[in-house]
C-alpha cells in the first residue's frame, strides 16, 4: 500500500516537483565559494559562463507556469537587493522537496501552509539575538588585534587621478599602504589598504583624531602620519608633490575628525572599510574596489556633510581585453567610444569643454513621454526617398547649426543617438556620447550647472554647463588602451562626486560574472547601512533556525495541543494540526540542515554532506546541553569555529575576520522561498480538489488524482 501510495504523489503536485528540479541545478552556487557553470544551447551550441541564480535563471528555458513564478520571485528579489538570489534559489527547492516528502506522510495542506508559515516567523523573531548594530560592528572591527590580511603581499591600487592640476597628466595610479608602525612590513596583519589618495582632489586628506588625542596627525609631500587606531602609519607614493604640501599645510589648520557635527571616532572612519571586507564573503577584487569607493566617498563626507556611502555616485564600465589586476576606480565617467570619436577627444585633450545634457534620445523621430500626435493628418510624399533624404539633411543641419551656435563640444545623451548626426559632430569637433544614465547626467548637472534639455530647439544659454574635461583613459602603467574597435575615454570635472568602477578581464564569459559580482557587494554595504545593523554571519543564523526549529519540534504533544486549540478555535482542525505539527517542523528544519550542509561542502569544509551533517548534529548537541543555544552560537562565532570556518577564501583568517550578513535581505529571501513552495502546493491542490471531482472520479484519469 505505501508504494501505491507513492506511485499515485509521483504524479501529483508537478509544480512541486519542477521547483525542486529546477532548484537542484543551483546547488553549487550555494555559498562564499561557487562553482561557475557553462548554460549550453543546443540549438546553437553557443554557451554562457554563469556564476550566480539570477544569470541560471535566466539562461534556462522555463517552459512551466512553476519555472515562471520561480524566475518572478528570483527576479524581484534581485531587483530589490540585489543578493540572497542564490538562498532563496536553495530554499525553493528545499522546501519544495520537504513539502512532497510531507504529503507523502498524509499531512493536510492547510496544516504544512499553517504550520511551515508559524515556523518561519518563529524562526525570523529568534534570530533577532545575533543582529549586531553596525556601530559595533565598526568598533568591533577597528579594536581587534589581528587585522584582515587577506590581501597581504598584494598592491592595492585606486586610479584617483589628479583634479586638482588639470593640465598635468598621471601616469600611474597612487599607491598607499597602511601599515601597523608597532611590527615589520612583513608581519603587519594588514599591511595594505586601499585609501585613495584624496589630496589629489583638493580635499582635506587628515586622519580622525578622538578628541582629546595627543598623537601627532601631519600631512606633507612625502606622506601622512598618525599613531591613532593601533598606531598605524599611512604613506604614500611620489605623486604628492611639494605644492601640494603648502596647499595642504595652509587648508588644515585646525581641522580634526568629521565636520557637520559627524563623530571623530577613528573607527567610524576605518569601519566601512572594514565592514565591506566582512561582507565581501571572500570576493577580494570587488572588496578593494569599494574600498576604494568608500574611503574616496567618506573623505567628500567630512568637507561637504553629505551621505557617507552614496551607491547612486557609483557606475561600472567594462573593458574586455585587460587583466584583471587593471581594474581600478576612477572619479568622473568612464566609457567606451567608437575610434573615430577618439581622434576628437585627441583634439580636446587638456582643453575645457562646454557641455550638454540630454535626457531623451537625439533622433528626429524621438517625442516625450506622453506626446500626442495630431490625428487625422496624413502626409503623401512622392519621390519618397528623395524627400526623405531631404528632409533628414535639413534636420540634421539644424541640429548642428545648434551646438554650435551654443559653442557645445560634449553632449551627453540618456538614449539613443542618430548615426548621421553623430558623423557630423565628428567632423566638426562635437563628442556625442550616448546610453548614459540617469545618474549621470545628474552627477555632472551639478558640478557643471548644465541643465537637462529633452529637445536640441529648447537649448538656450543657460543650459549649457562649462568646466568639463575628456581625455583617454590611461591604464596603471601609463598607456592609452584600445580594446578591440572601441576605445576607453574619461571624462572628469572638478569635484565631481560621480564615480567609475572600471572592471577589466581578459576571458569575455568572465565580464557579466565580475560586473555581477561587484554590484553584489555594493548593494550588501548599501543595505547593511539602511538597515544600521547585521546578521553574524559563517552559517551562525541558519544554525539558530535549526536548532530553534528542532526544538519547537520535540515540545511536549499536551502544551502543543493546548496552544493549536486556542490559536483556531477549533478542536478538530487543532487536533490534525498538532499531530502533524513535528512532521512538518522538521521538513521546515530539513531545508536549514541541507543549506548548511551544502555550504560546507562548496567551501570544503567536508568531504561529505554526511560529514557535514555529522558536524552540524555534534554543534546542535553542544548547543542544547549549553542551554542557550545562541549563547553557544555566539561564542563559537568569535573563536572563528562556527562549522569550522565557512569564510571561504578567508578562513585562513578566519582569527581576524568577522563575516556578516544583511538582515533584512535574507530574511526577505527565507519569506519569498516558502511563499512560493506554499503557493504552487496550494495551487495544486485547488486543482486536484476542483469542483469537478464527480467527473474525474469516474474517468480513465482517476489514477493521476487523490480525492480529500
Amino acid at each position: 500500500l505505501p508504494m501505491a501510495f507513492r506511485d499515485v504523489n509521483a504524479r501529483r503536485h508537478i509544480g512541486l516537483q519542477q521547483l525542486s528540479s529546477l532548484a537542484f541545478t543551483g546547488r553549487s552556487l550555494l555559498g562564499p565559494v561557487k562553482s561557475c557553470k557553462f548554460i549550453v544551447d543546443e540549438s546553437t551550441n553557443q554557451s554562457t559562463l554563469i556564476c550566480s541564480a539570477v544569470r541560471l535563471i535566466e539562461s534556462l528555458d522555463l517552459a512551466s507556469a512553476a519555472g515562471q513564478l520561480l524566475n518572478e520571485t528570483i527576479q524581484a528579489q534581485n531587483k530589490e537587493f540585489k543578493t540572497g538570489m542564490s538562498t532563496l534559489l536553495f530554499l525553493v527547492g528545499a522546501w519544495s522537496s520537504a513539502v512532497l516528502e510531507c504529503i507523502q506522510q498524509d499531512v493536510p495542506v492547510s496544516a504544512i501552509v499553517s504550520v511551515m508559515s508559524e515556523g518561519l516567523n518563529s524562526c525570523c523573531e529568534r534570530v533577532q539575538c545575533l543582529q549586531v548594530s553596525i556601530h559595533d560592528v565598526n568598533k568591533e572591527l577597528c579594536s581587534s588585534s589581528v587585522r584582515p590580511n587577506a590581501f597581504k603581499g598584494k598592491t592595492c591600487q585606486i586610479g584617483c587621478e589628479s583634479l586638482l592640476n588639470p593640465q598635468k597628466n598621471i601616469s600611474a595610479p597612487e599607491e598607499v599602504f597602511l601599515r601597523n608602525s608597532c611590527s615589520h612590513q612583513d608581519n603587519c596583519n594588514f599591511n595594505k589598504c586601499l585609501v585613495p589618495p584624496l589630496a589629489s582632489f583638493g580635499s582635506i586628506a587628515s586622519l580622525v583624531k578622538p578628541a582629546g588625542d595627543k598623537s601627532t596627525s601631519a600631512i606633507s609631500g612625502s606622506g601622512v602620519t598618525t599613531s591613532s587606531c593601533n598606531n598605524r602609519k599611512l604613506t604614500h607614493s611620489r605623486y604628492f608633490s611639494p605644492l601640494g604640501k603648502s596647499h595642504f599645510s595652509s587648508q588644515q589648520g585646525n581641522f580634526q575628525g568629521y565636520l557637520s557635527g559627524q563623530s571623530a571616532d577613528p573607527c567610524e572612519w576605518y569601519g566601512l572599510g572594514h565592514l565591506a571586507v566582512a561582507l565581501s564573503h571572500g570576493n577580494q577584487t570587488s572588496m578593494k574596489l569599494l574600498q576604494s569607493i568608500v574611503a574616496y566617498q567618506q573623505e567628500r563626507a567630512e568637507c561637504s556633510g553629505s551621505s557617507q556611502f552614496n551607491i547612486a555616485e557609483i557606475v561600472t564600465c567594462c573593458f574586455l581585453g585587460l587583466p584583471e589586476s587593471y581594474s581600478r576606480v576612477s572619479p568622473g565617467f568612464v566609457t567606451l567610444v567608437s575610434p573615430e570619436q577618439a581622434t576628437v577627444i585627441k583634439y580636446f585633450e587638456d582643453k575645457p569643454l562646454r557641455i550638454l545634457l540630454m535626457d531623451g534620445d537625439l533622433t528626429e523621430q524621438y517625442r516625450h513621454l506622453g506626446f500626442n500626435r495630431p490625428c487625422n493628418v496624413r502626409t503623401i510624399l512622392e519621390h519618397p526617398s528623395l524627400q526623405e533624404d531631404r528632409a533628414g539633411d535639413s534636420w540634421l543641419s539644424s541640429m548642428l547649426d545648434i551646438l554650435t551656435s551654443f559653442e557645445v563640444n560634449l553632449v551627453l545623451v540618456k538614449g539613443n543617438v542618430c548615426e548621421n548626426l553623430m558623423e557630423r559632430c565628428i567632423t566638426n569637433r562635437v563628442l556625442v556620447i550616448g546610453s548614459v544614465t540617469r545618474d549621470v547626467l545628474c552627477a555632472f548637472g551639478e558640478v557643471t550647472s548644465a541643465q537637462p534639455v529633452t529637445y536640441l530647439t529648447q537649448l538656450n544659454a543657460s543650459c549649457v554647463g562649462s568646466g568639463a574635461q575628456v581625455e583617454l583613459w590611461k591604464a596603471c602603467d601609463g598607456r592609452a588602451m584600445e580594446l578591440g574597435e572601441l576605445v576607453p575615454v574619461w571624462i572628469k570635472v572638478r569635484g565631481i562626486a560621480l564615480l567609475t568602477a572600471v572592471l577589466t578581464t581578459t576571458v569575455s564569459a568572465k565580464m557579466q560574472l565580475i560586473e555581477d559580482q561587484f554590484w553584489t557587494l555594493v548593494y550588501r554595504l548599501h543595505h547593511a547601512l539602511n538597515d544600521k545593523k547585521v546578521f553574524l554571519g559563517g552559517g551562525a543564523v541558519e544554525l539558530l533556525c535549526l536548532s530553534h526549529i528542532q526544538m519547537l519540534a520535540e515540545q511536549p504533544l499536551q502544551a502543543a495541543n493546548k496552544n493549536a486549540v486556542k490559536e483556531f478555535h477549533n478542536p478538530w482542525l487543532a487536533a490534525s494540526v498538532t499531530e502533524c505539527k513535528s512532521v512538518v517542523l522538521q521538513a521546515l528544519a530539513s531545508g536549514w540542515k541541507q543549506y548548511l550542509s551544502v555550504v560546507m561542502c562548496n567551501t570544503a569544509k567536508a568531504a561529505s554532506e554526511l560529514e557535514a551533517c555529522t558536524s552540524i548534529d555534534h554543534h546542535l548537541k553542544k548547543a542544547a546541553e549549553c542551554g542557550s543555544p545562541s549563547a553557544y552560537i555566539l561564542k563559537e562565532f568569535r573563536r572563528g569555529d562556527l562549522l569550522r570556518g565557512c569564510a571561504g577564501p578567508f578562513a585562513e583568517h578566519r582569527e581576524g575576520l568577522k563575516v556578516y550578513d544583511n538582515v533584512t535581505a535574507k530574511t526577505e529571501a527565507w519569506r519569498r522561498a516558502l511563499d512560493l513552495v506554499l503557493l504552487v502546493l496550494q495551487t495544486d491542490a485547488e486543482i486536484i480538489t476542483g469542483p469537478e471531482r464527480n467527473r474525474l472520479s469516474n474517468s480513465h484519469m482517476s489514477s493521476e488524482f487523490m480525492f480529500l
